[in-house]
């Protein structure tokens, strides 16, 4: 063998844990001998079995070559076909022009065996006419669903939104790069600790309001007692229409997420991105293999129905979504409902929607929809953790049974009976009238850069911005005092792209002219 040498894993694998993908990449004619002699050997010197290999992987353009067929055949094991526009889209440790130039992808092997995985445990290996890669995956789980064969299940390429599948959560070793975005990467990160004007986080400035604090303190009295979270589940019941079995109390909506994930019998999750991450991270920390359906920009990032696979039981889908800002129609997303299904709709940003139009948190005819709602951004109580899920009763019963006991504090509980009375409701309806005018004038002020690229129809407390150089913007707009949200660690986005929370206006002005600043500064770059 030549180029990249096989390196053993850092940590071996169990015996007998079937968790290891083999991503091949080989000519045209490569002989079986030769592609399965590769493979053999790449797994043999690294110290691992091919009794543990689950899948063999590769692009499409080449999974019918008789060597990587039989290879896997041998193996006994199936080949797994990605399309080259998925695979172009992993990046990789040791890319190549000839594989790129040939099928799309900078390397077959590395991409293959990433895209379905989490984390790379053998670089490519070289034969004269084949390639492999090994990574392995966290949990062993199968990929949710076929990515071949277009009538069922469409492959996502550059075209159009199609799902595929990737697993992204583990951090890289031995300098390898992770096969995805850091999932657990969020706003909170870009200021904590530091002393900046924050449009990086999402919850609404100048909250909670002196007479949420004060309830929440008149609260702290009985902390002796157990809380008793009837009283507001009754109260989120009133203010929704709802029968009080269809409510369930979460500490925020990220438990909500990892209740979904470990009480629901489900078999191929599927989560619509870009959106928050949360979903798909709980889904896979609870041994999910999860699919994806990547909506594009040059779409304005407005979802197809169709791109979602017939064989997903779950799908997830934020609306207004984070960090795109788009509001879906709330009749495009019924059409994703049907019996053996749960829809999840995220709507923790729905109250910034002046009359919460397209929600669908009161609807009790859509089969298998859970609405989730958060109290945590429009009232600033990111830091007591309070939210709740609308479902069917014995969906409410199976997320409850995964809870533990008392799982939401007196404290989130005062609050959240607070927030559904009349006057709450009122003060966050002229809340998000006030956002709709500041992030007019956000969008304003941004159309009047031409190195920037603003999400319009954005409807969420925040604008998603597209621009050259974008890392290096945010580092100069933190040096001016400014925390933005960086775009890469979601799903779809890359480095190019930036969120941005909306502010008032004296502060929204402020930051422009330091965006102007940031732009200004960055050094010509040369060559082309």
């Amino acid at each position: 063998m030549t180029g990249a040498s096989a390196r053993p894993a850092p940590l071996a694998p169990e015996p007998g844990a079937r968790n290891l993908v083999v991503g091949v990449g080989a000519r045209r004619g490569a002989p079986l001998d030769e592609v399965f002699g590769l493979i053999e050997e790449t797994l043999r010197s690294a110290g691992l079995r091919t009794a543990d290999v689950v899948e063999l992987a590769t692009v499409e353009a080449k999974a019918d070559e008789p060597g990587i067929v039989g290879a896997a055949a041998r193996l006994g094991v199936p080949v797994r076909a990605h399309p080259a526009a998925a695979l172009a889209a992993v990046r990789v440790p040791n890319p190549s022009g000839a594989p790129a130039a040939a099928v799309g992808t900078a390397s077959v092997a590395e991409a293959a065996a990433l895209i379905d995985a989490d984390e790379l445990v053998v670089e490519k290996s070289v034969a004269p006419g084949a390639t492999c890669a090994v990574a392995r995956r966290f949990p062993a789980v199968l990929a949710p669903f076929p990515v071949s064969g277009e009538k069922t299940s469409p492959p996502l390429v550059t075209e159009g939104p199609r799902p595929f599948t990737m697993a992204a959560m583990n951090p890289p070793t031995q300098n390898i790069e992770s096969a995805g975005p850091d999932l657990r990467h969020h706003g909170d990160a870009e200021v904590r600790g530091e002393n900046l004007t924050d449009l990086a986080v999402n919850v609404r400035t100048h909250t909670p309001p002196e007479w949420l604090r004060q309830r929440i303190a008149a609260s702290l009295v009985s902390l002796a007692a157990y809380p008793d979270g009837t009283a507001a589940r009754a109260a989120v019941a009133e203010r929704h229409g709802l029968p009080v079995d269809r409510v369930l109390l979460t500490a925020g909506a990220a438990e909500a997420f990892v209740l979904i994930a470990r009480a629901l019998p489900v078999r191929h999750p599927v989560v619509v991105h870009p959106q928050f991450t949360e979903p798909e991270a709980a889904l896979r920390a609870a041994g999910h293999g999860v699919g994806r359906v990547l909506l594009r920009a040059e779409d304005g990032f407005r979802l197809d129905p169709a791109a979602v696979p017939d064989e997903a039981d779950l799908v997830v889908v934020g609306n207004p979504t984070n960090p795109t800002s788009v509001l879906h129609p709330a009749a495009l997303l019924e059409r994703l409902a049907r019996p053996g299904r749960t829809l999840v709709v995220d709507e923790a940003f729905m109250d910034v929607v002046p009359g919460e139009r397209e929600a669908l948190c009161g609807r009790t005819d859509i089969p298998g929809l859970v609405v989730l709602r958060s109290l945590t951004k429009t009232w600033g109580l990111a830091g007591l953790r309070i939210g709740y899920v609308l479902a069917d009763p014995e969906t409410v019963a199976l997320l409850a049974d995964a809870q533990p006991l008392w799982p939401v504090s007196s404290p989130a509980l005062a609050a959240a009976q607070a927030c559904m009375e009349p006057r709450a409701l009122v003060e966050a309806a002229q809340a998000a009238d006030r956002i709709t005018v500041d992030r007019a004038h956000l969008l304003a002020g941004l159309a009047e850069f031409s190195e920037v690229e603003a999400v319009e129809e954005a409807r969420g407390p925040f604008v998603l911005v597209r621009l050259e150089r974008a890392a290096e913007v945010r580092e100069r707009l933190r040096l001016l005092g400014f925390a933005a949200r960086r775009g890469d660690t979601f799903p779809g986005l890359g480095p190019r792209w930036l969120r941005l929370a909306v502010r008032d206006r004296a502060t929204t002005n402020r930051f422009l002219q330091a965006l102007d600043q940031a732009v200004q500064a960055l050094p010509a770059r040369t060559g082309r």
